[in-house]
C-alpha cells in the first residue's frame, strides 16, 4: 500500500514533466543552479529531465517495493526522491497567503509520514537478524574462535 503513492506519483510526473518541471523551478535554481557549472556534462540538470528521472525511480522502486523485491533498497530509494520532491513541492514557509500555507503544510507532512513509513521498510528484516546484529554475532564466534585456539595451544591460558 506505501508503494501506491509513488507508483501513481511517477506516473503523473512523466505524463506532466513539462508542468512538474515548471512548479520545481524556484527549487531548482536555488539549489542546482548554484552547482551545474560545476557538475559534468553527463549529469542532466534541466528540469524536465530531473523529473523525469525522479518519475521513472518512483515508478520503478514503488513497483519493487509493492513486489517485495529488494524492499530495503526500493525505500531508500524513494526515500531520497522523497526529501527533494517534498522540498520543491511544498515549501510551505514561503506561501504569505494563510490558506495556501496551510495546504502545502498538510502536504508537507503527509510526505513526512510516507518517509517513516520507508524508514521503517528500510529498517524491516522480515524476520532476519539485521547486518548489525549478524556483524556482531560473527566477531563474537571469531573472538571465541581464536580464544579456543589459543587455549589448545596454551593450556595455561585457558
Amino acid at each position: 500500500m506505501l508503494a501506491a503513492i509513488f507508483i501513481s506519483g511517477g506516473v503523473n510526473a512523466l505524463r506532466q514533466s513539462e508542468g512538474h518541471a515548471k512548479a520545481a523551478e524556484p527549487f531548482f535554481d536555488k539549489t542546482l543552479g548554484k552547482q551545474s557549472e560545476k557538475l559534468p556534462d553527463s549529469v542532466p540538470t534541466d528540469g524536465e529531465t530531473l523529473v523525469k528521472l525522479d518519475g521513472a525511480v518512483k515508478v520503478g522502486a514503488g513497483a519493487l517495493l509493492a513486489l517485495g523485491k529488494c524492499p530495503r533498497l526500493a525505500a531508500a530509494l524513494l526515500l531520497a526522491s522523497l526529501v527533494p520532491t517534498t522540498a520543491a513541492g511544498h515549501p510551505f514557509w514561503e506561501e504569505e497567503d494563510e490558506e495556501a500555507r496551510q495546504n502545502q503544510l498538510i502536504h508537507f507532512l503527509k510526505n513526512a509520514g510516507l518517509a517513516g513509513g520507508l524508514l521503517l521498510a528500510m529498517a524491516d528484516t522480515e524476520g532476519k537478524p539485521s547486518l548489525g546484529w549478524r556483524a556482531r554475532h560473527a566477531a563474537q564466534e571469531t573472538g571465541k574462535r581464536v580464544g579456543d585456539g589459543v587455549s589448545r595451544c596454551h593450556p595455561s591460558r585457558g
